[in-house]
């Protein structure tokens, strides 16, 4: 027998042991007939918890009120809608902080750390919520020193969005903090807050999607998509649905 054969007769060994192999492993596994159910139980998926009214979960006293004027002032109350605050965007920061985000979870934290650009991922070793912190500790201080001992909720609007425009274009500079990285990135977690699903503590009553004409998780829109300059003539739908789909027993 040559080599040749010999390669051949082994290759063709090694395939049939395989497929006996998995033919003999399958035949262990048992299935079961499907007649009218569902393949599945109820409740087996794990979908997002819903966000509950209540005390806050990451931010002090102080912190919270700060965070509150903030998003207040990145998206201030019109005859449109209410503003950052009464659509809940500090509640979904600070669940977010004291969730899986806040802790970097899903981020690379690993050196080397160099300034990224816009287009690219996390480039800080600390997690969102110890840049939060340690943001929100070194704004207190800048306007103390600077506003005779006040604290920023305690402000005018035009005097927030004057500090707010500072720390934006990095004219004013916050002890051992990027000044214009914390705003940029408070600015991002507030308009997530605003369009975010309901669920997650922001977006109260879906103002966000009113806002916008944002149809929400129905389950089908098809119709309207290229119907273009048309108001969508339904309520948005949250994930959770709707409170008025809800039984009044």
């Amino acid at each position: 027998m040559d080599s040749q054969t010999s390669l051949r007769l082994s290759r063709r060994l090694f395939l049939t042991s395989a497929a006996i192999f998995l033919t003999t492993s399958a035949s262990v596994v048992h299935g079961r007939t499907i007649q009218q159910e569902m393949p599945w139980a109820p409740g087996a998926a794990d979908p997002p918890a819903q966000v509950r009214p209540g005390p806050w979960a990451f931010f002090t006293s102080d912190e919270a009120a700060t965070i509150e004027a903030i998003v207040d002032r990145l998206i201030p109350p019109d005859d449109h809608g209410p503003g950052g605050k009464d659509a809940g965007c500090a509640v979904f920061i600070d669940r977010q902080l004291a969730g899986p985000y806040g802790r970097s979870e899903g981020l690379y934290t690993r050196p080397p750390f160099m300034p990224g650009s816009s287009t690219q991922g996390y480039q800080n070793p600390a997690s969102p919520a110890g840049r939060y912190r340690n943001g929100l500790k070194a704004l207190a201080d800048q306007v103390g020193q600077s506003r005779s001992g006040k604290a920023f909720h305690e402000l005018t609007a035009a005097e927030q969005d004057k500090i707010l425009s500072a720390l934006e274009d990095g004219s004013v500079k916050l002890k051992d903090v990027d000044a214009k990285a914390f705003f940029a990135m408070v600015l991002q977690d507030t308009q997530q807050g605003f369009f975010a699903d309901p669920i997650y503590g922001g977006n109260r009553d879906m103002a966000g999607w009113k806002l916008v004409g944002f149809p929400g998780a129905r389950y089908d829109y098809r119709d309207w998509v290229e119907r273009h300059n048309e108001s969508y003539p339904l309520p948005p739908v949250s994930i959770m649905g709707r409170a008025d789909w809800l039984s009044k027993g």
